[in-house]
């Protein structure tokens, strides 16, 4: 028996705090909630998705360009990203990368080249919210509790997926503690809900340190939730489930070779999520996220600030790709943001708020190769949506539900998303 197995010393430690669990921006229900998930043997390889956000609406056309589209180029006469370097010209280093002759990449995407060369990447265009709000906090909140218009919905669209699919027989009573891990200061939207959901800055936030009275102030913090009795029956699960995480202690993790993770704190936390799923602690859902899309002034086109974002956008999920290696089979990375951005430019160098935007879907057993999904709708003034933005021809959640379905293997898709009919039928047949 171990020692925290007997009630008596279990007690000594409630008492006495021989141990406090340290876990630096995190809430003490982060505890509670962990303790609650059984610490079972190391899990065995499954599928991960990994949801990265763009938070402050990416602007679609200059990081997807329709270079294809001569509209294009009249509304946006300084801020439009080149046509490709055609053979035989001059190089256009500016240009955008070419995918299939009316699409293509802004140039600072140039390390995600490479994946559509190899079929795993599927972009996706003119795609997201049917609401018409243009407020960020709104379209953030619509996106991530998978409701679009709806106020009320209390829960994210990721959690409820943990909740509905995560019951004895849908998981074989196999939970762990780090299912799903958001790689933030606080839970994100899309992970708020019933099911147990682990929210840090990074895994270095996690230690084990001996003072007593430190230890003795977070269990009391932990009975004023009013659950006690999960304290009194979960002691060793806490110090088990952290075990798990120490176990993939980021100082002592390597990335593959050849790999170099930017220094940014996004690249940083893709790096830490490329540890949990190669540690085995069984991660099956992650998220991150990045702001700095708002670009209503100085925008750039080719260079600039949106020019910047990207490249360590871009370069982060690269050098994620590639220390997953074949793992990736397993794994597929969802990209989105909240809403796209005006066609034409504005008076500042920048675009405002706009309506359809851009997705990225990332892996290793996509079924469509070297294919922009999603219907173009046309950027002549009478095609756009409010004369204004891209017109939207795929809802999002006709996305979340595919990769929801097809690669996590989700069964109750009404109760995940809620109002939605397009089940199937709008699927774009990207897994």
């Amino acid at each position: 028996m171990s020692a925290f197995q007997n009630p008596v010393n279990r007690r000594v430690f409630l008492k006495g705090g021989a141990l406090s669990l340290v876990t630096l921006g995190l809430s003490p229900s982060f505890l509670r909630r962990t303790a609650l998930a059984m610490e079972l043997p190391r899990a065995v390889r499954g599928k991960t998705l990994i949801v990265l956000f763009q938070r402050g609406a990416a602007d679609a056309l200059n990081v997807l360009v329709p270079f294809g589209d001569a509209n294009y180029y009249a509304a946006r006469p300084q801020l439009a990203i080149a046509t490709p370097a055609r053979v035989g010209a001059s190089a256009n280093a500016a240009g955008a990368i070419d995918l299939d002759g009316f699409y293509g990449l802004h140039p600072s995407l140039s390390s995600l080249k490479p994946l559509w060369d190899r079929g795993m990447l599927a972009p996706i265009h003119a795609v997201g919210s049917p609401s018409a709000t243009r407020s960020h906090f709104d379209a953030q909140d619509y996106m991530e509790t998978g409701t679009p218009d709806r106020k009320g919905t209390t829960d994210g669209w990721l959690n409820r997926y943990l909740a509905v699919e995560g019951t004895c027989e849908a998981k074989a009573c196999t939970p762990v503690p780090f299912r799903a891990v958001a790689m933030t200061a606080q839970t994100p939207r899309i992970l708020e809900g019933a099911s147990a959901v682990v929210a840090m800055n990074s895994i270095d936030e996690f230690s084990i340190r001996t003072n007593g009275s430190e230890a003795q102030r977070r269990i009391e913090a932990l009975y004023r939730t009013g659950s006690s009795d999960l304290v009194h029956g979960s002691g060793s699960d806490m110090f088990e489930a952290l075990k798990v995480l120490r176990a993939a202690n980021p100082q002592q993790y390597r990335p593959a070779a050849g790999v170099e993770y930017p220094r940014s704190q996004f690249g940083q936390r893709l790096l830490q999520i490329a540890q949990l799923i190669r540690s085995g602690v069984g991660l099956e859902v992650a998220f991150a996220d990045v702001g700095g899309w708002d670009t209503h002034v100085n925008q750039g086109g080719a260079r600039g600030q949106l020019a910047t974002r990207l490249g360590d956008f871009s370069q982060s999920i690269a050098a994620l790709v590639a220390d997953l290696g074949d793992r990736m089979d397993d794994v597929v990375i969802l990209t989105c943001s909240e809403f796209g951005r005006t066609v034409r430019q504005n008076g500042t160098g920048g675009t405002d708020h706009g309506h359809a935007g851009a997705m990225f879907v990332i892996g290793g057993a996509l079924r469509t190769a070297q294919r922009v999904h999603g219907r173009w709708p046309g950027l002549a003034p009478e095609q756009l949506y409010e004369g204004r933005d891209l017109a939207l021809t795929t809802d999002f959640r006709a996305v979340f539900s595919e990769i929801a379905s097809k690669h996590l293997g989700a069964a109750q898709l009404p109760k995940i998303f809620p109002g939605y009919n397009g089940f199937e039928k709008e699927w774009l047949g990207v897994l």
